[in-house]
């Protein structure tokens, strides 16, 4: 396995969208973890993505979210890579993490199909969801077996910046608590 490198890395965020989240399973931890994220991601200038499925009909990414995003993708389809997130991510980026929803469905159908563009993709499990537990569990599964790494917001926080005399260290200690 490669090392997680910062100036290798993109974070996606797919569909936190307003009408999506009051269905979503612990919404509320989703979307601090998925904040905590971005806020991470702005410390160490990486950038971040956002998608939305269909916004016509389930609006646009919560303010919060879609405010700490550098692009957001409008999509039809469920994998992103056919809505044009491969021509958006930036050509010399090769790892990816990926946080949002439904994480069986847009989440896992764009994970997958990064996979198989050739992309490194991590998925962060304390940033995903469903509405129903047994669709995450699932889909977690199913994407580790297809080549995804796990990890957590913690992780990779500390993978990113290996050692506590990163200049970010502090307010990257500050975002996570």
């Amino acid at each position: 396995m490669k090392p997680i490198l910062i100036n290798q890395s993109i974070l996606i965020l797919i569909d936190l969208q307003k009408k999506l989240m009051p269905a979503i399973q612990n919404s509320e931890l989703l979307i601090k973890q998925c904040l905590r994220l971005t806020e991470i991601a702005r410390l160490l200038s990486i950038p971040v993505i956002g998608t939305e499925q269909n916004p016509k009909g389930l609006g646009e990414n919560i303010p919060e979210i879609k405010q700490q995003c550098n692009q957001t993708i409008v999509k039809q389809f469920f994998d992103a890579c056919q809505d044009g997130l491969i021509e958006a991510l930036p050509k010399n980026r090769h790892q990816l993490f990926i946080a949002g929803c439904e994480s069986h469905v847009c989440m896992m159908q764009t994970a997958l199909g990064l996979i198989d563009s050739g992309y490194q993709v991590h998925i962060i499990q304390d940033a995903v969801g469903s509405r129903f537990s047994i669709d995450k569990e699932v889909a977690l599964d199913r994407l580790q077996q297809a080549g995804a790494k796990l990890l957590t917001t913690e992780m990779l926080a500390f993978e990113w910046i290996k050692t506590s005399q990163h200049p970010q260290f502090a307010d990257i200690l500050k975002a996570i608590k």
